[in-house]
């Protein structure tokens, strides 16, 4: 069985399988499914190759779901906060959330054209799916999107209702796969293959133990940017070495990234939306600086006070961190973006998509020289060396 800390479900090595050094204590999965009750589903289209013929592919897409509360809490909202850094990119609902301080319902992640299907959709599966009563109430659940265009027949629409269903109900517990997977498919980081990553942390704070979990859609950021460990890792690669950038298309460093953070800690809106601005420092840390060109969007939600949060008609308590001990959970949040954006480009492999457009994974034994060559590599143990994976060769 693998350990999830080294490698995914499906035995791709992850940040720390490869000796990528990371500050914080991760929860036993290292995913954002630590936190208890929370789900994650994915649906992975990949299909075609050759010259783009819009509406018949190649298509590389897909979509992304994280239930807060599972299936079995869908009906009951958590408190939220989000941020935007750059806000050329799109996240529905999140008036709602700035308004109301909630999040309702299913979380989804797509392809920039297939957003509002993913919105529209995910109000249709808590209609006919999860058995939720509208006839009364309205829906305005979160989609967000980052742009798959470069590999992605994106104008072909291929993201369907029926494909947001299967990632709703296919979302449990457990390891969470990470590369090319779901919403990330066709995503690019850092000049180099990007996608879904997830990481976590457990913090101590206010006397208690806590969970916070992170997730992100990485498509941002080009290869003279990429810092890992501290280390200047993009400016070392060989150019051989690097994805075949999108500088041709206008659009060179951009393209985006969303950034999830849930957390048990018992946290207000307002300390959420605080929550929800760390992550841009956590991107920060792998280079990031928000082009012009880049949608950098945000959300924080926690799942304690479940029944504060469903309460209606009377005066209800909620618990919640004192202001002065959020400091832990900043750190957490700063700590799990970061690692959250290394494995979406370790647990990946290079990929051609329309056109013959090919972007290469991020090359594993030339990260480790670099990062011995600085004193910043911890050695995996022996059954997770690198170098005994075929796949990279």
């Amino acid at each position: 069985m693998n350990d999830p800390h080294m490698r995914t479900p499906a035995g791709r090595l992850r940040a720390r399988g490869l000796g990528i050094p990371f500050d914080g204590v991760p929860g036993p999965l290292n995913a954002i499914t630590d936190v208890t009750g929370l789900e994650v589903g994915a649906t992975t289209l990949i299909s075609g190759t050759g010259p783009l013929v819009v509406g018949r592919g190649p298509v590389r897409t897909g979509v992304t779901a994280i239930l807060p509360r599972g299936r079995a809490g869908v009906a009951t909202p958590v408190f939220g906060g989000g941020y935007s850094l750059n806000g050329n990119g799109e996240m529905t609902g999140f008036l709602w959330v700035e308004e109301a301080g909630r999040v309702d319902g299913p979380i989804t992640l797509t392809n920039t054209h297939s957003c509002g299907l993913a919105r529209d959709a995910t109000v249709r599966w808590l209609v006919e799916r999860a058995g939720i009563d509208m006839s009364q109430i309205w829906g305005l659940p979160v989609a967000a999107e980052t742009y798959d265009g470069r590999l992605n027949d994106i104008n072909g629409f291929h993201v369907r209702e029926a494909h947001v269903f299967t990632a709703l109900d296919d979302a449990r517990g457990g390891p969470v796969e990470e590369g090319s997977v779901g919403g990330g498919t066709g995503m690019i980081c850092y000049g180099f293959k990007g996608g879904s990553g997830t990481a976590s942390r457990i913090v101590e704070t206010a006397g208690r133990r806590f969970t916070l979990g992170a997730f992100v859609q990485a498509n941002f950021g080009t290869r003279e940017e990429l810092i890992i460990a501290g280390v200047p890792v993009g400016r070392y690669l060989p150019e051989a070495e690097t994805a075949d950038r999108p500088a041709d298309t206008g659009m060179d460093g951009a393209g985006s990234v969303i950034g999830i953070i849930a957390t048990d800690a018992p946290l207000m809106p307002h300390q959420l939306k605080r929550l929800a601005r760390r992550c841009a420092l956590g991107i920060g840390r792998s280079g990031a600086v928000g082009a012009h060109t880049s949608g950098d969007i945000f959300l924080a939600i926690s799942t304690a006070n479940a029944a504060a949060a469903a309460a209606a008609g009377t005066v209800v308590s909620a618990d919640m961190v004192p202001d002065p001990d959020l400091t832990p959970l900043f750190t957490a949040v700063v700590q799990a973006i970061d690692e959250a954006v290394l494995n979406a480009l370790v647990a990946n492999e290079t990929m051609t998509g329309r056109d013959g457009h090919t972007v290469t994974a991020l090359p594993h034994e030339a990260v480790r020289e670099v990062l011995r060559r600085h004193n910043r590599l911890d050695e995996p143990p022996e059954s997770d060396c690198p170098r005994c994976d075929r796949d990279q060769e």
